[in-house]
């Protein structure tokens, strides 16, 4: 019976006379590969490295190739294969792309096949059968060598993303749990390349929504899944703004906590989960409010804190009170106290004067620059209501 077309071990079709025509000029041979490898698909890295590893990889290979004549041996015993799987998981923890292997492995064959059949053709006269032969055994056995980085490569790839995944989640969980010591936080931030965490946003999701979001937020966010939902951790940016987070988020079932520093990241997730108990039945999600937004904690903080919660309290205070934080310690107090005035008295210019034992025009000439520094909020009845309640919160602090 004539040998099939397509053979598994087309290596064994070789003329006998290949093997030690091979052997005699395999320095050589392995000096050419290797040499092409490293002057066109390497060229520019200057990495003595590479070109040691190219060379180990194509002397390996041929040895093999000429072990492989006139046999029907597979083409990759398993201490060989080792090598090649070896040579891949090496390129993917260089970060090169897998095609850049596949480029060298390509050039391999071509310059195989024109020195193999050199050599050939030194032993003996050269018939066109001889070339289909040795063309059908390099292309099938630089198959196997493929197979075998390809999988080196992807069993890396696997593993790397296994211990950024656990890296990922070893820092969510220290972030929401906390209590942690700062240099466990920082060193488990800068396990996965994260080198500020002054600004997180805490958002709760759905089980269902948590791969999704992972994939659209990537390297900007950790995430810990719990039994009932998922805890994403944003970095403060572009992505977490709340126009970008309302528009993203729609539909999603998403509350969005309080951008914080990742100490305050528990507080923020417990009222972002009150929060989402507030907004359970729609009672406080807002007039005009689509059912399909995403939630806010910042909206609910005036109803957190007069429900007793210290620190909506703080981070309302801290929120109302930034536009004062540079200014001198005396000047602040006196726009405070005229402040608390002025809302307590309706804008009255004339009560306020008379509460703080100054000229109605000082007043006028106070909420000038208390207008300069808060811009609508003063018109604003929501904001307004938030100044008053931080205000006679801190009045009430300052009281004997």
């Amino acid at each position: 019976m004539p040998d099939p077309v397509v053979s598994r071990t087309p290596w064994q079709r070789l003329p006998a006379a290949l093997a030690p025509a091979l052997r005699d000029r395999m320095a050589a041979i392995v000096d050419a590969v290797a040499g092409e490898i490293t002057g066109t698909i390497y060229a520019g890295i200057d990495d003595a490295k590479i070109a040691q590893d190219v060379h180990r990889g194509v002397t390996v290979a041929l040895d093999r190739f000429v072990d492989l004549v006139g046999t029907d041996e597979p083409a990759l015993p398993d201490g060989v294969r080792e090598t090649f799987v070896d040579l891949g998981a090496a390129e993917a923890r260089e970060d090169r792309a897998p095609e850049t292997l596949l480029a060298a492995l390509r050039t391999s064959a071509r310059v195989m096949f024109r020195e193999t059949s050199d050599a050939l053709a030194q032993a003996r006269p050269l018939s066109t059968a001889d070339l289909i032969d040795l063309s059908d055994a390099i292309t099938a056995y630089v198959d196997e060598l493929v197979a075998a980085t390809t999988d080196g490569f992807t069993l890396q790839l696997r593993a790397q993303a296994g211990e950024r995944d656990r890296r990922r989640r070893l820092l969510a969980e220290v972030l929401v749990r906390g209590s942690a010591p700062e240099r466990a936080v920082l060193a488990a931030a800068e396990g996965i390349g994260w080198r500020r965490i002054d600004g997180i946003v805490p958002i709760l999701l759905p089980p269902e929504q948590t791969r999704q979001a992972q994939f659209r937020y990537r390297d900007e966010a950790v995430v810990l899944e719990r039994e009932r939902d998922s805890v994403l951790l944003l970095r403060q940016g572009r992505p977490a703004s709340r126009e970008q987070l309302a528009r993203t988020l729609r539909g999603r079932g998403a509350v969005v906590g309080v951008t914080v520093d990742w100490a305050r990241v528990p507080q923020a997730v417990r009222l972002a989960e009150l929060t989402a108990r507030l907004t359970s039945d729609g009672a406080e999600a807002g007039a005009g409010a689509d059912p399909g937004d995403p939630v806010f904690a910042e909206d609910h903080l005036a109803t957190l804190a007069l429900r007793g919660e210290p620190a909506a309290f703080a981070l309302l205070a801290e929120r109302r009170l930034a536009p004062f934080a540079a200014l001198p310690e005396q000047t602040r107090e006196r726009h405070l106290d005229t402040l608390h005035a002025w809302l307590r008295h309706w804008g009255s210019r004339t009560a306020v004067a008379d509460e703080l034992r100054v000229h109605p025009q000082t007043v006028s000439y106070r909420v000038r620059q208390l207008r300069e520094l808060l811009g609508d909020d003063l018109d604003d009845a929501d904001a307004r209501f938030e100044l008053a309640l931080v205000l006679a919160d801190r009045s009430r602090r300052q009281a004997p």
